[in-house]
């Protein structure tokens, strides 16, 4: 006898709808497009360093808001990856050299932007023996000293290929933010991180604290990939102990039609639920909305992750 497919009780909204649709969007998922001063001043500043932003490269929602506010992650070496995450709408493929002079047009941007916090972000480096690791620490030493009173965040691949030298050469940096992220669950990293280890991603994290553990760490999944909420807890779970501070969980958004497909739409009141419980679990901080990104408001984020961490120590 053929076998049944039964409607999804968990989830009302798939139950009549094709494998191949996707769901239609929710109004608390669409944004203003950009255009205003602010966003033109920022986008400007970064195309005169040329320089490249995980807010384009990567199709965020938030480009506008963020840039109008003069906020952006800084993507250093390149815009290929050597990776092929079928979430990801950075392009794959062979990268091109590293630019010796692209941490001090970093340094130069995050000074004429003005900016109290900046993340830094890269595409995957397979192709390097270190990852990208250097060119990492060399781009915190040059913000460092050409904008002293910023406070740096590095949201760094996972340094797979390579020896531990690599995370080693990145925390002795002294970033103020160490973040990483694991993006799913880990049923899912074959048909969405097919080149990442999700045990090798959590150690990574765990070890930048042993490492220094004054440094705050910090890491974020996505959620309407297909995963269940018991799945989700017990990622959170596993962030806590690798000792994790900070937890970001966002919509995932289909970059393309050949990408990984939205399996649904995760509403407001789930996230809710979703950082009532994280808070519940031990996070220091955690950003749980459709709109959320590893780095959108990651300087204000920042001041409250400090406040969060004096409070609990009893400062």
């Amino acid at each position: 006898m053929r076998d049944l497919k039964l409607p999804d009780q968990r989830h009302p909204e798939k139950a009549h709808r094709p494998d191949n649709a996707q769901p239609k969007k929710p109004a608390w998922i669409r944004v203003k497009a950009p255009g205003s001063e602010g966003y033109r001043e920022t986008r400007d500043i970064i195309r005169g360093q040329k320089l490249s932003t995980v807010c384009e490269e990567a199709g965020c929602p938030n480009v506008g808001e963020c840039w109008s506010l003069g906020h952006a992650t800084m993507m250093i070496m390149g815009e290929i990856c050597t990776r092929g995450c079928s979430f990801c709408n950075v392009a794959t493929g062979k990268p091109e050299a590293l630019d010796a002079f692209e941490p001090g047009r970093v340094a130069h941007a995050v000074a004429q932007l003005g900016l109290k916090h900046v993340v830094v972000t890269s595409v995957d480096r397979d192709d390097l023996d270190d990852g990208g690791a250097e060119h990492f620490a060399q781009t915190i030493r040059a913000i460092r000293h050409r904008a002293p009173a910023t406070t740096i965040e590095v949201l760094v691949p996972d340094f797979l290929k390579c020896g531990p030298a690599a995370l080693e050469t990145v925390v002795a940096a002294k970033p103020d933010v160490f973040n990483h992220n694991l993006e799913t669950v880990p049923g899912l990293y074959p048909e969405v991180r097919p080149g990442a280890r999700y045990f090798h991603s959590l150690r990574l994290l765990q070890r930048a604290k042993e490492l220094d553990p004054s440094l705050f760490t910090k890491s974020g999944i996505m959620v309407g990939l297909g995963e269940d909420r018991q799945g989700v807890l017990q990622v959170m779970d596993d962030m806590r102990a690798a000792d994790i501070d900070f937890l970001t969980i966002g919509q995932y958004l289909q970059p393309t039609p050949k990408h990984h497909r939205v399996d649904r739409f995760v509403t407001p009141e789930e996230f809710a639920g979703y950082e009532k419980a994280a808070y519940g679990k031990g996070f220091l901080m955690v950003s749980a909305t459709p709109l959320t990104r590893s780095s959108y408001h990651a300087g204000d984020d920042f001041d409250r992750l400090r406040a969060a961490r004096l409070a609990r120590l009893g400062g």
